[in-house]
């Protein structure tokens, strides 16, 4: 049921979905008002100090979005994870873990680092600081005002429909002006194809007095790898590409863009668990074709690679300039609690003493 809802109601939101899609706009739009007056009136609560939220012993960083699903939370936080170990600190990474995709492909990327299952993440950063770590990455964490947070980035797609349509009419899970209580956003762009656009929304939203500073993230195919995360070959001639990702287009797409002739493509509802079922139609699929998969896939599937074709793992790599990392690095300065951070001998040893960053809200 969910995969043969979850492509008409995506194409809906953005507008693709014909008469029946005009027809449903307006019944939905009284639920996203109703929708929208309980997001509104919960951050009230919690910005006037009616709801709290509990700090943790250890600085917080939060990597969220505004949508449903699509804008690479995942691999932006896997960045933000090992920027912090080069800077010097012991990061842990807490996520919800719905789907348990994300928790895997954080274990696989730094298996050194603690990743944790927290619904509650309060108590995710707690056993986070026990674990040893001195700071803590969240996967997922913007509408979790429960917790306290010392850093706020928000993602955007240039992908997604602008204006923004809140839930049910649209993706959307919270309106545009909830960017002012962020204090970076985010626009990810999913291969070279979409970075001018990334870029234009961005400078768009860097605008407005109000928000944060916005830079657009490129996200850029990189090395092909295994089922189990070795180093593989690039699959020759024509293969099938199986995704189970909230934009299976957009998988498409970076596959064309890292030179694959794509002879079919063959998707699943995000987060979607593998059985032999889903195996017997991969293989009717390819029908002897080589298959290429997402690494969120990849995790899932690994432990079926002796019933799969042979699959090529199109990884994910960002593209992120000096000046763009500088911005990055002159808003952890600002927001982390100093007196948490790694020692200044030990920031100096990684070239990022703290007079070495560049304010420039421009820079990159």
């Amino acid at each position: 049921m969910r995969r043969a809802l979850e492509r008409p109601v995506r194409a809906w939101w953005h507008g693709e979905a014909g008469i029946a899609g005009l027809l449903l706009g307006p019944l939905a739009a009284p639920f996203s008002l109703l929708f929208g007056a309980g997001v509104r009136l919960r951050n009230l609560l919690y910005d006037q100090g009616l709801l709290s939220a509990g700090r943790g012993p250890i600085p917080v960083v939060s990597v969220g979005n505004l949508v449903v699903g699509g804008t690479g939370k995942t691999p932006v936080a896997r960045w933000f994870v090992e920027r912090l170990q080069e800077r010097g600190w012991t990061p842990a990474l807490v996520s919800r873990g719905y789907g348990q995709d994300e928790l895997l492909l954080h274990r696989r990327w730094n298996p050194e680092v603690p990743v944790l299952e927290a619904p509650r993440r309060l108590e995710g950063v707690r056993s986070a600081a026990q674990a040893g770590a001195n700071i803590c990455v969240v996967d997922d964490g913007f509408q979790h005002r429960r917790l306290a947070r010392d850093m706020d980035v928000v993602l955007l797609s240039p992908d997604d429909p602008f204006p923004p349509r809140l839930l049910p009419r649209g993706p959307y899970r919270e309106p545009l002006g909830s960017l002012r209580r962020a204090h970076l956003i985010v626009v990810t762009a999913h291969g070279e194809a979409r970075v001018a656009a990334a870029m234009e929304l961005a400078r768009k939203l860097g605008r407005r007095e109000d928000f944060p500073p916005a830079i657009a993230f490129p996200l850029l195919p990189g090395p092909w790898r295994t089922l189990a995360g070795e180093s593989h070959e690039e699959p020759g001639g024509p293969a099938l590409v199986v995704s189970s990702v909230a934009r299976p287009e957009g998988v498409v797409r970076l596959a064309r863009e890292a030179g694959i002739e794509v002879a079919r493509a063959l998707s699943f509802p995000d987060h979607h668990r593998y059985d032999d079922s889903d195996l017997k139609e991969i293989r009717r699929a390819a029908g002897g074709l080589p298959v290429v998969t997402t690494e969120k896939d990849a995790v899932k599937l690994a432990t079926f690679e002796a019933s799969l074709p042979s699959t090529h793992v199109l990884t994910l790599r960002p593209k992120l300039g000096r000046g763009l990392t500088r911005v990055v690095d002159r808003l952890l300065d600002e927001r982390l609690d100093p007196a948490a951070a790694p020692d200044e001998e030990r920031r100096r040893e990684i070239g990022d003493a703290p007079d070495s960053v560049s304010r420039g809200r421009e820079e990159g």
